[in-house]
C-alpha cells in the first residue's frame, strides 16, 4: 500500500520541474507534469477515534455494564473487543498519549494541564520532537477534524489571545469545534470553532445539549468532505467530554433507568461481575476484588438519602446512553455514505476509570468538593434537589460507590494509575475491510500509546523522521495490527509503566507491581505518606483482576518490578514525583508561566471567554473591581463584568436601575449587596471593594459599593471559594455567557444596556484606594505605559 513519496520527512519537499524549458506552451516540446493533490497511499482508510470521558470498565453493556450502549455493541459485533486496553488514569495524560503515540510524561503531560509545573514531565508543553498524529496525517494528505474536548493546551495559552500552536488547529486538525479545558457545562458550554469563540445555537429551553451539537457538526463535516473531496481519506477525533461531570442529560434519557439502581452499588457490582463472565469479557475464573474499605457499603448509607443516590446513577446512565446514541449518528452517516466498511474506528470507552471525585454522598455541584467545602452540602440540601439532578440548574456528580461499581471487577477508579480500575478501559476496533473476525475478542495487553502506530500502519505511512525541520523521537507505542487477524498472537507490548499523582505501577510479562498513594476523592488538604513509605503490591500473570497480593510471598519478584518501574520512570521523565494537588493550582507555587502578572488588570467591553487562568485571581485576598460606564436615559440594566457561573462566581451588574453585586458560593448561597440610589443617566465610575477577612483560605469579607467615589452600599459575604470557580465558565465584560452567576438576570439577553469604557481589577495593596475612585487620566496613563 505504500508509495514512492519521501514520507519520512514532513512536509515533503516540493519537487521542481526538471523537464525542458520552452519559450511558449505551443512548442511541441512543452511538457509539464499535471498537478496532483497530495493524498495518502492508495488504500489508506478513513479513521474515526471516539474517546469517551470518565467511563469505567464495567459501565457499558458491551462489557457487561448496566448502561445500554447499542452503538458500541454494533461495532463490537462487526469488529473486535479488547479487554486488556489501558489508559493513563487521567484525562489530559491519556489524550496527549493517544494523539502522539508516546507515554504521557514523555510529552510533558504527567498530570492535567491545570496542574502544570516547571518540570519537563509535567510542564504540559508537547516537545516539537514528538509531533502529534493528526499533523503527521495532515502532512500526508488526510483531511482532519476534532470535535469536542481539548484538554492538552497549556493553561497560560488558553485565552482567546493565544498563542495557538498547541490548540487543535495548530496540532494538525484542519477543523475544530469544541471546548478547551477539563470539562464543560453540557447546557451552557464555552465553545470555540477553530480559535474563534462562539455561542451555542440554542438554549437549554430550546433543547440544546452539547453532545448532540457535537454530533451534528461531525455529521456535517463528514458529509461535506465526502461531497467535495470523496477521494481524500479523513481522520476524525470525536471526544465529546461525556460522561465527565457535570452529569447532564435530557430527562427522558435518565428516566429510562428509573428504579434500576435502587438495590445500590454493592448489588450492582455483583451483577456486573456476573454479566462480564457470561459475556466472556473477563475469564470464567476471574475473581471479584474485595470491596474497597474506604468506601461505605450501600447498607451503611442513610435510608432517606438512598433515593438521591439512586437518582445520581440514573442520571449518569442516561448520560452515557445518550452519548452512545449520538455516536451512533456518526456511525450511521458513514454507513449511509457507504464509507463504514473502509473506516478504521477506535471506540475507546473512557479515558480513565470511573470518576470517584464526587464524594461518598455525591454532589449537586462538584465544585463544592473541589474547593474543600463538602461540609456545606448537607443531605437535606441534596434531598431537596433530587428532581434537578441532570438538569440545567445542576452541576452534579455521583457518589464514590457508583464509581467503584462501574470499575468492576477491578480495584480503584480514575486517578489511581496503580490499579486496573483506574487504567483498564474497554476498546472496540471496527474495520470490516481488514478485520474478518467479526465479534472477536482480543486479550493482548494494549495501551493508548498503541493507537497512533496502529493508524500509521493501517494507512501505509512510515513514522516520520523529521517534521517541520525537527528530528523526531521514536513513537513509543506498538501497532495493534498484529492482533487483527490472530487472536492467539503473542503480545508485543510487554512492559508498561503507570503514574498519576504518585499512584504508580508497572506491567511486565503479565506481572504487575503497584502502589496506591493518593485517594481520588480527597482533593484538598489530604495528608499523604512519604513516597518511600508507600506499600507496594504484587500480582501474578494468572490474576486477571489484581485480587491476590503476592508481595509477602514473593518479595524478590516485587523488588525486580520496583526497580523496573524506576528505570522506566527515569527513561520517560516521571521523576521527580509530585503528589501535590491544590498547591499546583497556584502558578507561582507550581513554577509555570502566568498569563497575567502583577496586581492590576484592565479589561475592555466585548472581552469574554476568559477562563480563570486569563484573569487575576481574586480568591483569598482583598480586591476591587472598578468600571467606567455611561448610563443611558432610561436607566441601566445588565452585566458590567462577571466571573464564573451557576456553580460559583461573582457579578457586578445593574438591576432595576441600581448597582448590584452578587457572590455565588458554589451554588449553595447567593450573597447580594445593592446600591442605595439609582444610577442616574450619564457617565459614572462604579466600584466594588472586597475587604477579605483573612489570613487563610475560604474566609468571608465585606463588600462596599461606590458610585463616583461615594459609598453606595455595603454588606457581608460569609465565605468564599478558595480554589476554583469553574473549569470553563468565563469572565465577560458587558454581558455574561454560559450559565448565569445569579438568577437576577437570564442566561441570554443580559447585556449591559449602557456603555462600558473599561473595567479594572485590583488585588491586594493595589485594591486600597482612599478616594475610591480612579482618575480617568491616570487609567489611560497606566494603560499606555503597559504597551
Amino acid at each position: 500500500m505504500s508509495d514512492h513519496l519521501p514520507r519520512t520527512v514532513l512536509p515533503m519537499p516540493d519537487r521542481p520541474h526538471t523537464g525542458p524549458v520552452t519559450h511558449d506552451v505551443h512548442d511541441p516540446d512543452h511538457r509539464h507534469t499535471p498537478i496532483t493533490p497530495l493524498r495518502p497511499p492508495t488504500g489508506a482508510p478513513n479513521v474515526l477515534i471516539v474517546l469517551l470521558d470518565d467511563v469505567g470498565f464495567g459501565a457499558s453493556s458491551v462489557f457487561g455494564g448496566p448502561v445500554d450502549t447499542p452503538v458500541a455493541q454494533r461495532l463490537a459485533d462487526g469488529g473486535l473487543r479488547y479487554n486488556r486496553f489501558h489508559t493513563t488514569a487521567m484525562c489530559s495524560p491519556t489524550r496527549q498519549a493517544l494523539l502522539t503515540g508516546r507515554n504521557h510524561h514523555s510529552v510533558g503531560m504527567g498530570g492535567i494541564t491545570e496542574l502544570a509545573t516547571g518540570v519537563p514531565g509535567y510542564h504540559t508543553v508537547r516537545p516539537n520532537t514528538k509531533a502529534p498524529l493528526p499533523e503527521t496525517l495532515r502532512l500526508n494528505g488526510y483531511a482532519t477534524a476534532q470535535l469536542g474536548k481539548c484538554h492538552e493546551v497549556p493553561v497560560w495559552e488558553t485565552s482567546p489571545a493565544g498563542p495557538f500552536d498547541r490548540w487543535p488547529t495548530g496540532s494538525g486538525f484542519e477543523y475544530f469545534y469544541g471546548f478547551v479545558g477539563a470539562e464543560t457545562n453540557q447546557y451552557y458550554p464555552t465553545l470555540y470553532e477553530g480559535t474563534t469563540p462562539v455561542e451555542p445555537s440554542r438554549t437549554p429551553e430550546q433543547g440544546y445539549h452539547l453532545t448532540e451539537d457535537l454530533a451534528d457538526r461531525a455529521v456535517d463535516w463528514i458529509r461535506r468532505q465526502h461531497a467535495l473531496q470523496p477521494d481524500r481519506p479523513f481522520f476524525m477525533y470525536f471526544a465529546p467530554g461525556a460522561t465527565h461531570a457535570p452529569h447532564h442529560a435530557p430527562r427522558e434519557w435518565c428516566d429510562r433507568y428509573a428504579g434500576r439502581f435502587d438495590a445500590g452499588w454493592d448489588a450492582l457490582r455483583e451483577e456486573i461481575f456476573a454479566r462480564q463472565k457470561s459475556l466472556g469479557v473477563i475469564p470464567a475464573d476471574a475473581e471479584l476484588t474485595a470491596f474497597n474499605p474506604e468506601i461505605p457499603h450501600w447498607d451503611e448509607m442513610p435510608d432517606d438519602l438512598k433515593p438521591v443516590l439512586a437518582r445520581q446513577m440514573e442520571v449518569y446512565a442516561g448520560f452515557l446512553a445518550h452519548t452512545d446514541h449520538h455516536v451512533g449518528r456518526i456511525v450511521q452517516t458513514l454507513d449511509d455514505l457507504q464509507l463504514l466498511d473502509d473506516t478504521l474506528i477506535f471506540y475507546i470507552v473512557g479515558d480513565n476509570g470511573a470518576s470517584a471525585e464526587g464524594t461518598p454522598q455525591g454532589s449537586f455541584n462538584e465544585f463544592i468538593n473541589f474547593n474543600g467545602l463538602g461540609a456545606l452540602e448537607s443531605a437535606d440540601f441534596l434531598r431537596a434537589r433530587v428532581d434537578e439532578f441532570g438538569t440545567p440548574s445542576s452541576y452534579n456528580h455521583y457518589a464514590v460507590g457508583w464509581a467503584h461499581a462501574l470499575s468492576t471487577p477491578y480495584q480503584w477508579t480514575k486517578q489511581v494509575a496503580s490499579h486496573w480500575g483506574g487504567t483498564r478501559n474497554p476498546a472496540i476496533v471496527h474495520w470490516p475491510a481488514r478485520i474478518a473476525a467479526a465479534g472477536g475478542l482480543r486479550q493482548q495487553f494494549a495501551h493508548v500509546i498503541d493507537v497512533a502506530p496502529t493508524i500509521l500502519e493501517a494507512a501505509g505511512l512510515p513514522e516520520p523522521v523529521a517534521v517541520h525541520g525537527v528530528t523526531q523521537a521514536p513513537i513509543e507505542g506498538i501497532s495493534l495490527g498484529y492482533t487483527f487477524g490472530d487472536a492467539a498472537a503473542a503480545e508485543r507490548h510487554e512492559t508498561q509503566y503507570f503514574e498519576i499523582a504518585g499512584n504508580r505501577g508497572i506491567y511486565h510479562h503479565g506481572w504487575t507491581a503497584v502502589t496506591k498513594h493518593r485517594t481520588p476523592w480527597h482533593l484538598v488538604d489530604m495528608q499523604v505518606v512519604a513516597f518511600d513509605d508507600d506499600v507496594w503490591e504484587l500480582y501474578g500473570p494468572d490474576d486477571w483482576t489484581q485480587a491476590r497480593n503476592l508481595a509477602a510471598e514473593q518479595p524478590q519478584a516485587l523488588h525486580r518490578l520496583q526497580r523496573l518501574w524506576l528505570i522506566e520512570a527515569t527513561r520517560h521523565g516521571v521523576l521527580p514525583l509530585d503528589d501535590r494537588m491544590a498547591q499546583r493550582c497556584d502558578a507561582t507555587l507550581a513554577g509555570r508561566p502566568q498569563l497575567i502578572k502583577g496586581s492590576t488588570q484592565v479589561l475592555f467591553p466585548g472581552m469574554g471567554h476568559l477562563n480563570e487562568n486569563s484573569v487575576l485571581s481574586v480568591k483569598n485576598r482583598s480586591h476591587a473591581v472598578t468600571a467606567q460606564i455611561v448610563v443611558p436615559g432610561p436607566g441601566a440594566e445588565g452585566v458590567i463584568v462577571s466571573q464564573g457561573g451557576m456553580a460559583g462566581g461573582w457579578s457586578l451588574y445593574a438591576h432595576k436601575g441600581r448597582l448590584r453585586y452578587c457572590y455565588n458560593l458554589v451554588g449553595l448561597r447567593h450573597f447580594y449587596v445593592g446600591s442605595d440610589t439609582e444610577l442616574a443617566p450619564g457617565e459614572h465610575q462604579v466600584r466594588m471593594e472586597f475587604a477579605y477577612d483573612g489570613p487563610g483560605l475560604a474566609k468571608g469579607g465585606t463588600v462596599t459599593l461606590y458610585l463616583d467615589g461615594a459609598r453606595a452600599g455595603c454588606g457581608p459575604i460569609a465565605a468564599t471559594q478558595p480554589v476554583v470557580f469553574s473549569a470553563d465558565e468565563a469572565t465577560c465584560v458587558g454581558r455574561e455567557t454560559g450559565s448565569p452567576v445569579t438568577p437576577d438576570y437570564p442566561a441570554r439577553g443580559n447585556d449591559f444596556t449602557g456603555t462600558i469604557r473599561w473595567v479594572q481589577i485590583d488585588v491586594d495593596a493595589a485594591a486600597g484606594n482612599p478616594e475610591h475612585l480612579i482618575p480617568i487620566e491616570e487609567r489611560w496613563r497606566v494603560a499606555m505605559a503597559r504597551q
